[in-house]
Order: C-alpha cells, then sequence, then structure tokens
C-alpha cells in the first residue's frame, strides 16, 4: 500500500514550508503545492531552485527540486522538477522508481505505466534524477491544472528492495485517501475556503479533488478556468454536517464525536431523532459530492437506527437517493408493525412527507401490510 508521505507548500515566490510524515513503507507519495506560481517564474532564473523540505519513502530520506524557469538554459521555457537524495550516509547505492504528475491526473494512470518508468540509482546523499522538462509553462498556464495561481504536484516514489514492493504497489497510485488528517489539523497549505451557515473552513484543493469527483471537476475541470475567488459559499447544509464530510474526507474514518453521540442516546428518544436527522443530513452531504463510501457508512448506520419515529422520513430519504437497499428494510420494518405502531407511524412528520412527495410509495406500504395480514390468516387458519 502506496503511503502519505507529507505535504511540501511554496509561498511568496520562494519560501518552502513541509510538513513531513514517514512513509514507513518502500513506497509512498509526496504533495508539492505550488502558491504565487507566477511570483517564483519572476523571482526564480533559470537554472536555480526552490527545495521542498526533507521527506522519508523507504527508509531514506528525499527532497524535491522545483525550477519554475527550468534547469539549463535548453530548458528555459519549462519547468523542472528533481528527485534528490538526502540520506546522511548512503552506504550503498539505492535504487528506486519515481513519477511526477498533476494531483489530478492520477486516478487516470495505471500501475503498469509506473513500473515502466526507470530504474534510476542514487549513488551519493545529493544525487538527484528528475524530469528536464516537465511541462512548458505557457501550457500550464493555459491549462486545469493552474488554478487561482496555484498548482499541486504529486511524486510517487517506490525503493526497488526486491520484487515484493511491486507487488505490494500495485493499484495503489490512486490511493491518495489515507493518512491526511494531520493537514486538515495543522492547516498547512490550506488554499481554498468554505463558508458554511456562517463558519469558515479551510481546507486543500488537492485532497478534496483526490477523495471527490465534484471537487475535482470543481477545482480542476473545464469549469474551474472560469472560478477566481478562493472562498466558497456552501448552501443548503448545516455546519456541523461539513465539518463532519470534511473530516472523514482527511481521515477516512467515520466521525468520531458523533460515534461517541450515538452511543449515549441509546434510549433517549429526543436525542436519537437528533442523530437521525444528522446521519441524514450527513447522507445527503455524501451523495452531493459523491463520496460513495461515506454514503454507504451513513446508510448502515441509518438502517441500524431504522424505529417508528424515523422510518418514514429515512423511506423518503431512500426513495429521493435510490437507496433499494435501505428502502427494502424500511419497508419491511413497517410491515411487520401493530395497528397500534403504524399509527404511530403515520403520526410523524417523514410520513406527511411521503403523503405529498412520494405517493407511489404508499401502494408498496399497503401492499406490503396487506401481504403480512394474508401471512397471519393462513397461519392462523392452519392451527
Amino acid at each position: 500500500m502506496s503511503s502519505f508521505a507529507g505535504l511540501s507548500v511554496v509561498t511568496n515566490g520562494k519560501h518552502c514550508t513541509t510538513t513531513a510524515i514517514d512513509a514507513g513503507m518502500d513506497s509512498g507519495y509526496h504533495l508539492l503545492v505550488v502558491k504565487d506560481y507566477l511570483r517564483t517564474v519572476q523571482e526564480v532564473p533559470n537554472g536555480k531552485s526552490i527545495f521542498s523540505g526533507h521527506f522519508m519513502v523507504g527508509g531514506h530520506k528525499w527532497r524535491i527540486s522545483y525550477h519554475p524557469n527550468g534547469k539549463q538554459p535548453s530548458c528555459a521555457d519549462f519547468i523542472s522538477l528533481g528527485l534528490r537524495l538526502v540520506d546522511d550516509d548512503v552506504e550503498e547505492a539505492v535504487k528506486a522508481k519515481f513519477m511526477f504528475s498533476f494531483v489530478d491526473q492520477v486516478e487516470k494512470q495505471k500501475p503498469k505505466e509506473f513500473f515502466a518508468n526507470q530504474t534510476c540509482i542514487f549513488p551519493v546523499k545529493g544525487y538527484c534524477w528528475g524530469s528536464l522538462k516537465f511541462m512548458k509553462r505557457d501550457a500550464l498556464e493555459r491549462s486545469a491544472h493552474l488554478k487561482a495561481d496555484c498548482f499541486t504536484i504529486r511524486i510517487d516514489i517506490m525503493v526497488c528492495n526486491d520484487l515484493t514492493t511491486q507487488q505490494d504497489v500495485v493499484g495503489t497510485l490512486s490511493g491518495i485517501g489515507q493518512h491526511f488528517k494531520i493537514l486538515l489539523q495543522d492547516k498547512v497549505g490550506c488554499d481554498v475556503t468554505f463558508e458554511v451557515s456562517g463558519e469558515t473552513f479551510l481546507a486543500h484543493r488537492c485532497v478534496l479533488a483526490a477523495r471527490s469527483k465534484v471537487f475535482r471537476a470543481q477545482f480542476f475541470g473545464p469549469m474551474a478556468q472560469g472560478i477566481t475567488s478562493n472562498a466558497i459559499q456552501i448552501k443548503d447544509m448545516d455546519a456541523k454536517v461539513f465539518a463532519a464530510m470534511l473530516s472523514f474526507i482527511y481521515s477516512d474514518s467515520f466521525p468520531q464525536m458523533e460515534e461517541n453521540k450515538a452511543q449515549a442516546v441509546q434510549g433517549q428518544e429526543e436525542e436519537a431523532a437528533k442523530l437521525v436527522t444528522w446521519l441524514q443530513d450527513l447522507f445527503v452531504a455524501s451523495d452531493r459530492y459523491d463520496i460513495q463510501q461515506l454514503k454507504f457508512l451513513c446508510e448502515k448506520k441509518l438502517f441500524d437506527l431504522i424505529g417508528v419515529s424515523s422510518v418514514a422520513c429515512t423511506l423518503a430519504l431512500a426513495e429521493r437517493h435510490n437507496c433499494h437497499g435501505l428502502k427494502d428494510a424500511c419497508l419491511t420494518f413497517i410491515q411487520v408493525q401493530s395497528p397500534k405502531c403504524l399509527e404511530k407511524v403515520m403520526e410523524t412528520g417523514g410520513w406527511e412527507l411521503i403523503v405529498t412527495t412520494y405517493p407511489s410509495i404508499l401502494k408498496e406500504i399497503i401492499a406490503k401490510v396487506a401481504s403480512n395480514q394474508k401471512d397471519k390468516k393462513r397461519k392462523y387458519e392452519s392451527m
């Protein structure tokens, strides 16, 4: 599994701040965020570079060099990128494969493309390999990779110790959704601001784009060129729900606070209703931004919390978002309820929503209840 090895952010034309995480494996990736791109072009001449901080992959220390005006006179119209070994002591040559790409290109790449790259030998400290002509500057400036004078490079590195390393890294080039939580907490390199219900949230375009197709299209798609402001207004969403979604995007785990809350509200009807509402809102948010894993987890939790007071509202949600499994579970729950419990279901706001918005579901409910009554009658007659 390819592991996250940190983030470096270039700001103010030449200053670079790095948050390093030891990948702890033979393969890993590091992100280089270049902000104030035009300033780097103006202030860093041909042959000069901006270096990232040190980061660890495969037990070795590395750094990236970024040459906004090319490393050599022959590539003055290009951006050059380099990978340098900076181990304090190099007892034997280090062999590694690596690949530079824009962060929004990663999902399109295939592992075989990575393995087709040359295995590079780093014999001593300071030895460097790279791409002299990574991309022409004028091409970058016309592309969707450059957004709000900022772009993000991802470098994947695989230290070639043996064949096992190559087997372990297969299929991991697109596995960018791990170990981002520290970046959200430290706010290092945040380049986008969200305003939600009066609250402000900072995040990284590259992380959001890697986890959500909707964010990727918003930041790097064809329509992104027309977006100039870093502040994005999120409407029709509660701030706590957005915070929970953001937490999941970065940590890949269900929001811990709400997990604890779920355990604390057992038997407390009012608080349990609030939890169900929160889960339903989070489900809608995950569907809106196409975060399928979060949507699945919300669906599972809503399934476990189906009850008389919540079933109608959850059924309407499942119908609206085409969740057939959750819908069937709600219908089955209603089917086996007593007449007294059915009356309570019909007194909820969710039932009113079904009647006014999804009348077709009423036919399915009637059919289910009628079928249940027939089964009871057969059992009674066979006794």
